[in-house]
């Protein structure tokens, strides 16, 4: 369902409006936020100097490293007396960073999550189970107001207590819920252990955030769910979920770009990509009064693209986000993501989407060993064929990775499970 008429502006429109809005809030935060204000002087750098889109490679960039240097209120560009709420980021790759928000900004985040659920399906008649964190993290009060936004009943679940979750998806009919992907597979698992049968479910679809996760991992969560999933993308400093989100076709997330204006750059100059190459992920706020951000460098990878989509829907798109530049990891010179081992273990079509890896250093070696689980059917084929199997696996990751790694197949049950975020990788030469 289309929410609004900004998802099929004219793309021509859309331009002016994002220009409008760019040169405002450079002028804006330049005048309000101490830090900033220092930062463009720093570059020689006035907003006067910025006259249309085309000038914002001008401007500097704003790291997590600036945040977290002026936690908690150092980047505010309004009194606290202003203020409606605070949150934090999760904190996954480091101290948590403050964000905050106006009256004006909660708005703002229940209208673009609304795109991003009503595109999933979400109405007045859905049932929308809210399964992620309440509290600093923004995914849970979040995801209540824009459902309530849309008129939806909501079941407040939060995290944990698993066999609660399933007992109210099944006493409340529940017909869509928001979870990480690792925690709507523990879910699932669940329900197959306590041999509750999907089918006495309700649930019309499955939206899925806050970790990277690949193609063949929304293909086993939707054979198992017998739904279509929706990725919904965004990041704490800049909104929280929402700033851009996947429609019907699975073709690409549509980005909100009334509010935000996203950029593509090369990680590791810094230059700014053409549109369709893949490189480090920049966005800039249009709208939020509290803590805009002008270029924050995401560290996720991505690429920008346009294409007709028959949803209807006319805005920029960007790629799945499946790796962040913080995730890479180097084993013996050659760089991988985990997302990687992800999609060759999933694509084999008989091993548990469950995995992880450990990255030893001997001798001064890199040592990387995937950890993958077994079906409950695999673990009681014969110790030969599960040989033959951990050579292939190795054989093929050697193949994408361009590194050896050690293979273990391990017992059903036996990597941790999460509520949350998976840990999907242990470096122990940290």
């Amino acid at each position: 369902m289309i929410w609004n008429k900004y998802e099929t502006m004219d793309p021509s429109k859309m331009e002016s409006l994002q220009e409008e809005r760019l040169l405002k809030v450079v002028k804006y935060t330049y005048e309000n936020v101490p830090f900033y204000n220092e930062l463009l002087k720093e570059h020689k750098i006035s907003p006067q100097d910025i006259k249309s889109k085309a000038d914002i490679s001008k401007l500097p960039f704003i790291t997590k490293q600036n945040m977290r240097e002026r936690y908690p209120h150092g980047m505010l560009a309004v009194p606290i007396k202003k203020l409606s709420r605070f949150h934090t980021s999760s904190g996954t790759t480091g101290r948590p960073t403050a964000v905050a928000y106006t009256a004006h900004d909660l708005d703002i985040w229940a209208e673009v999550l609304a795109r991003s659920l009503a595109a999933g399906g979400l109405c007045e008649e859905s049932i929308f189970q809210v399964t992620v964190k309440y509290g600093l993290f923004t995914g849970g009060l979040g995801m209540q107001s824009a459902a309530e936004k849309i008129g939806a009943t909501i079941i407040p679940s939060s995290t944990g207590n698993t066999a609660r979750q399933i007992m109210l998806m099944k006493d409340f009919g529940t017909t869509h819920f928001i979870a990480t992907p690792s925690y709507a597979l523990f879910l699932r698992e669940t329900m197959d252990a306590e041999g509750i049968s999907i089918d006495e479910l309700n649930i019309q679809s499955v939206f899925c955030g806050a970790e990277a996760w690949s193609e063949d991992m929304r293909r086993e969560l939707e054979r198992q769910y017998k739904v279509k999933t929706y990725d919904i993308y965004g990041l704490s400093e800049i909104i929280g979920p929402g700033v851009s989100c996947d429609c019907p076709e699975q073709n690409g997330l549509h980005i909100q770009e009334d509010h935000f204006y996203l950029e593509v750059i090369d990680p590791e100059t810094g230059e700014v990509l053409p549109e369709g190459e893949e490189g480090e992920l920049v966005i800039t706020t249009l709208t939020k009064e509290a803590m805009p951000m002008i270029r924050y460098r995401t560290r996720d990878l991505t690429r920008l693209y346009r294409d007709k989509c028959p949803c209807g829907r006319t805005t920029l798109k960007m790629k799945r986000v499946m790796a962040r530049s913080d995730d890479m990891l180097i084993i013996r010179g050659v760089n991988m993501f985990p997302s990687q081992v992800e999609s060759v273990l999933l694509g084999m079509g008989i091993l548990a989407p469950h995995y992880q890896l450990v990255v030893d250093r001997i001798n001064n070696l890199d040592i990387l060993t995937v950890r993958v689980e077994m079906t409950e059917e695999l673990f009681l084929e014969s110790q030969t064929r599960l040989i033959k199997l951990e050579a292939e696996i190795k054989e093929r990751l050697k193949g994408v990775l361009g590194v050896k790694a050690i293979v273990k197949l391990v017992e059903p049950q036996s990597i941790e499970r999460s509520e949350g975020k998976a840990k999907r990788v242990i470096d122990n030469r940290r």
